[in-house]
């Protein structure tokens, strides 16, 4: 570590710190990006399988591509119990109270949100645009 930082010059320090209270800075703008709803929606290959209260216990099975998987919502948090994907980092993920889980191979998303703004009672789309 001595010997990486006397091979740097200025700029190198400059740019590292300036970096790192980028990402120290960001980390306050989390919540903001990421607001919390009660909503969980699941998307399969683009399209809206389930629109689920968060603040129901419940677990669904959904059907990917490669296999099922179980979605298991608790307590306010949502998180993948089991996927058929190879890697299962989506398992790995954990629990989310914001944000998303994606799962590329099974091509699914698990999102949470508010997701009102764009319903209305005429329809998901208040404008559609060529």
């Amino acid at each position: 570590m001595k010997r990486l930082l006397s091979m740097a010059t200025l700029g190198d320090k400059i740019l590292f710190i300036s970096l790192f209270i980028a990402t120290l800075i960001s980390f306050l703008f989390v919540k903001d990006l990421f607001p919390a709803g009660g909503l969980v929606k699941v998307t399969v290959a683009g399209n809206t399988a389930y629109l689920l209260s968060i603040e129901e216990n419940r677990t669904v099975k959904v059907t990917g591509p490669i296999g099922d998987n179980v979605i298991e919502i608790k307590n306010g948090r949502v998180h993948i119990k089991e996927a058929s994907c190879p890697n299962k980092l989506c398992v790995y993920q954990g629990w989310i109270d914001r944000g998303s889980i994606i799962c590329l191979p099974n091509r699914f998303v698990v999102s949470v949100g508010g997701f009102n703004q764009r319903q209305s009672s005429s329809g998901p789309y208040d404008a559609i645009t060529k």
